[in-house]
C-alpha cells in the first residue's frame, strides 16, 4: 500500500480563489500566477521553494492585505507585484516548458484567442 504524503495546502480551494482573480486581472496578468501554481503543484519543487510561492499565491488572491489597495491605491498594488515578483525570481528555475505549457493551455481555455471578444492588448479598468 502507498503511504499517501500530506499536505497543508487546500490546492483546490486555491485554485478557485486564483480563477477568480483571473476574472478581474485577465489574461496578462493570469499567466504569471498560473506559472507560480503550476511550480507549486511540481514534485520537483523544494518544500522551501513551495512555501515562498503558496504565500504569495495567498497574498495575492485572499482577501488579506497589509497595504489596502483601496485605501492606498499605487502602494497597496505595489506590495501584490512586488510578493508575485520576488516569489518568480526566487523559483524561475523551477519553471519548465513543461509549467509553461500548462499555465498557457490553461489561459487558453479561461480566455479563449480565437473568441470574437479576444483582442492583443488589454486594458485593466476600474
Amino acid at each position: 500500500m502507498r503511504k499517501r504524503k500530506l499536505s497543508l495546502i487546500n490546492k483546490s480551494f486555491l485554485w478557485e480563489k486564483i480563477h477568480e482573480y483571473a476574472k478581474k486581472a485577465g489574461r496578462a496578468g493570469t499567466r504569471p500566477l498560473l506559472l507560480m501554481y503550476y511550480v507549486l503543484k511540481s514534485k520537483d519543487t523544494p518544500s522551501k521553494d513551495k512555501l515562498a510561492v503558496f504565500s504569495s499565491i495567498a497574498y495575492l488572491v485572499l482577501p488579506l492585505d497589509l497595504l489596502s489597495a483601496k485605501r492606498l491605491p499605487i502602494i497597496g498594488l505595489l506590495d501584490e507585484v512586488t510578493s508575485l515578483a520576488v516569489a518568480i525570481d526566487r523559483v524561475a528555475k523551477h519553471i519548465t516548458p513543461e509549467i509553461q505549457a500548462q499555465a498557457d493551455a490553461t489561459l487558453e481555455r479561461w480566455f479563449p484567442t480565437d473568441g470574437p471578444e479576444y483582442v492583443d492588448y488589454e486594458m485593466v479598468g476600474s
